[in-house]
């Protein structure tokens, strides 16, 4: 097996059809502090337009490594040329002042005598893609390790939770072989984040201002400010977020922050977990192993039939929000309480207070219970009156139907619906009167939604979603931690947050 080789955490990939634009973005991100570059020479009509924009990088920017690639099109690549011309493309790269280059496994096997004086000059790092499935991996590996080469990057598709664990499992197994281990798309994106934790040399990141060259590519700025890929190590705690969807979830930005904060040697992801996935998930959370996780849409009831203890409350709720792992057993309990109690008991006493809550799934649930322990007045209202009836009846609160609203008045109203949740930021559950002068939403992504901007045109105090985001999550960082929740680095994490998505929405 080669020799260990040593390379930054990150390398940016840059595929773009124009040189000058390859050199123009190239120094945006060294100018933004990265120092390893994949060209993707194939991107170019003529890859040898790359060799003056390596050597031009290089002369203002020595300390920077450029990988680079040509991926021919019979290996989901542009590169039109045959084998032999692609490892001319290659060595002239070499000649250009390029560190590294890979090459697809498929013309290695084709023309293995000529890798040897490429790799005499060179780091030759040889890659494996399947963009349909996760494989087996073992093969894939006897496959590559048959050519001599300096380290083998190994990328597939993630189709379910598990396709992760079975990636990084590799690296786990082959620890004195150097590999890339990576998969892609939406779900296999924590892979990319905890490469390193499994003997990963590098992640791959896309370019700040453009589209990355795989799904699921982020950009450098965010693997290292938000999941901090450079500062945990290889035995760092794993957390997460399991939801459907997942990407608009703030929760790794505020988590990590807390991490940071506190110095804690963890890192906090997002799971993309689709409702008939659950069951998969939770064996890639045994053999990661993740030791806590966040639980939201549309996972919050459905959870509990695949964990080992629930705490009463969250038992008499039917909702979960919260797990962790302690003595190889999966504990959940519902924090939703604290971020719905908190944020009202400043306003009013919760005791002597009527309060409408709209909606009946998880977090409609877990508000219901609470307010009803609390001793306020509870009612339910929503869009399926069987289904009102059937909380209200369990938690001792009166059902209302929607019709007659406009004829109710209440002290609180919390929503506990998705409506107005980003990207349908138009929605609302109520089209003109809204009956309470304190009018909560739980959606918190935007900061104003539908309902709050309603309400504050008709004279109401409104509380935004996000207090109730910030308590829930202070309570989970304790249960993750056994530690103070650093909760003043948490709330700018989480505005932060909130204004990068807005801002985000707004330039697509």
């Amino acid at each position: 097996m080669p020799a260990r080789i040593s390379l930054p955490r990150i390398c940016v990939a840059l595929g773009f059809p124009d040189a000058r634009k390859l050199l123009q973005h190239a120094e945006g991100e060294v100018d933004a502090g990265e120092t390893f570059l994949e060209f993707r020479l194939d991107y170019l009509p003529h890859p040898e337009e790359g060799f003056q924009v390596i050597r031009d990088l290089l002369a203002r920017h020595p300390e920077v490594t450029v990988l680079a690639t040509c991926r021919r099109h019979q290996n989901h690549g542009k590169f039109n040329g045959s084998i032999e011309e692609q490892i001319r493309v290659l060595d002239g790269a070499v000649s250009a002042g390029a560190k590294a280059v890979d090459l697809e496994i498929e013309s290695a096997e084709s023309i293995s005598a000529r890798l040897e004086p490429l790799r005499g000059r060179t780091l030759l790092i040889l890659s494996y893609h399947n963009f349909e499935t996760t494989p087996n991996m073992d093969a894939v590996y006897r496959r590559m390790t048959v050519i001599p080469a300096d380290a083998y990057k190994i990328v597939t598709q993630a189709r379910k939770p598990s396709d992760i664990q079975r990636v990084l499992a590799l690296g786990r197994a082959h620890t004195r072989t150097p590999l890339v281990l990576l998969a892609m798309g939406e779900t296999g994106f924590p892979s990319r984040v905890l490469s390193s934790t499994a003997g990963g040399l590098y992640t791959y990141a896309a370019p700040r201002t453009a589209e990355g060259t795989a799904a699921g590519q982020v950009s450098g700025r965010m693997l290292r400010q938000t999941y901090r890929v450079e500062k945990f190590t290889r035995d760092a705690s794993i957390f997460g977020v399991i939801a459907d969807p997942v990407w608009h979830s703030i929760s790794p930005a505020v988590h990590n922050r807390a991490f940071q904060a506190k110095r804690i040697d963890a890192v906090y992801v997002p799971f993309l977990v689709h409702p008939a996935q659950l069951k998969d998930f939770m064996g890639l959370g045994s053999s990661l192993p993740i030791s806590g996780f966040s639980v939201t849409i549309p996972h919050k009831q459905k959870i509990i039939r695949y964990l080992d203890q629930v705490d009463p409350l969250a038992r008499r709720i039917g909702a979960v929000n919260t797990v962790v792992r302690k003595a190889r057993k999966w504990r959940g309990t519902n924090t939703d309480v604290d971020g719905v109690l908190v944020p009202l008991g400043k306003h009013l006493k919760l005791n002597r207070s009527s309060v409408l809550v709209v909606g009946n799934g998880g977090a409609a649930r877990g508000a219901a219970f609470a307010l009803a322990d609390a001793g306020a007045k509870v009612s339910i209202t929503g869009r399926n009156p069987d289904r009102i009836r059937a909380l209200a009846k369990i938690c001792g609160a009166q059902p209302v139907a929607r019709e007659t609203l406009a004829a109710e008045r209440f002290d609180a109203l919390v929503h506990a619906t998705p409506l107005g949740m980003s990207p349908n930021v138009n929605s609302c559950f109520f089209d003109g009167t809204v009956p309470a002068e304190l009018v909560f939403d739980m959606v918190y992504n935007p900061m104003e939604t539908a309902l709050l901007k309603l309400a504050r045109d008709r004279g109401k105090t409104v509380i935004p979603g996000i207090q109730m985001f910030v308590e829930q999550a202070v309570r989970q960082f304790e249960i993750f931690t056994g530690d103070s929740a650093p909760r003043a680095a948490m709330e700018r994490a989480a505005l932060e947050a909130l204004s990068q998505n807005h801002k985000a929405a707004g330039e697509q």
